[in-house]
């Protein structure tokens, strides 16, 4: 858990157990709670399935692709 006070964001970060697992999930109801009636906003980030490495590395070259893209578009008067 990470509160950022400045921003009032308060972020969760569950591992794939802990997103599995019913119990805990539930457990966390009073920290949504607590942190809501203080105007914060609570973000909960689940574990996913894909490997992080690789999704993001896909991402970074999809982005610098797009942006290379849009600069020639720009550059030909488009």
């Amino acid at each position: 858990m990470e509160v950022r006070e400045q921003s009032k964001i308060v972020e969760l970060w569950l591992t794939r157990a802990e997103r599995d697992d019913p119990a805990f999930r539930e457990s966390l109801k009073p920290i949504y709670q607590q942190y809501k009636a203080q105007n914060y906003l609570v973000a909960v980030f689940l574990s996913g399935e894909e490997e992080l490495y690789q999704q993001t590395r896909d991402l970074l070259f999809y982005n610098r692709r797009r942006l290379a893209e849009k600069q020639v578009g720009i550059a030909m008067g488009m």
